[in-house]
């Protein structure tokens, strides 16, 4: 086992303004899921975030439970333009509350650039463009 996180989840009040939001900040192609003949299947959205062969994992996204609130999934999201990713969550409804860390020009040392965010459901999560990515 190489203890890899291999899948995230997302919880959200309004899973179609989640969906949006997500398709249209991050290019990501969220799908529903079909559960066939199962009726005792809930609701599930899958969320594939890049494609099949380049680093990263996907997820899932589903209504959020009213018993049980959970507004975070606290997962560290690799873009190629930190200042771009900034900009398209700010624009789909999204907030930084966290903001670019290091100078405009000093990444952290070995690291990236690194900031926090927060969706249209309340979830916090982080973007980070590292140091040395070079977009495929």
């Amino acid at each position: 086992m190489n203890n890899r996180v291999m899948h995230f989840e997302i919880q959200a009040d309004d899973v179609e303004r989640a969906k949006k939001f997500y398709e249209s900040a991050l290019g990501w192609k969220i799908e529903k899921y079909e559960s066939g003949d199962n009726p005792d299947m809930m609701e599930y959205w899958m969320i594939m975030t890049g494609k099949d062969g380049t680093p990263g994992i996907n997820g899932g996204i589903y209504k959020r439970d009213p018993k049980e609130k959970i507004y975070t999934y606290d997962c560290t999201i690799m873009v190629d333009d930190i200042d771009k990713a900034i900009k398209a969550i700010k624009m789909n409804g999204g907030k930084i509350r966290t903001e670019k860390t290091g100078q405009e020009k000093n990444e952290l040392k070995g690291v990236g650039w690194f900031a926090g965010a927060v969706d249209t459901e309340g979830n916090r999560f982080a973007i980070m463009q590292p140091t040395d990515w070079q977009p495929k």
